[in-house]
């Protein structure tokens, strides 16, 4: 099972190691800043096909 912290813990490590700002993380992925922030928190996790451009 995934655990949702840890998760959100890497995916904000990801975002802050290319200099992006929660909005143009968002923009990138075309969604939402708050998808961002639900994320990075841990309450909940992103889609599948947005992986790859997380990574």
């Amino acid at each position: 099972m995934i655990d949702n912290e840890k998760m959100g813990s890497r995916i904000a490590v990801l975002r802050k190691a290319k200099n992006l700002t929660g909005e143009r993380f968002a923009e990138l992925l075309h969604v939402t800043p708050q998808a961002v922030s639900k994320w990075e928190n841990g309450k909940s996790l992103p889609e599948t096909y947005l992986l790859p451009g997380i990574a």
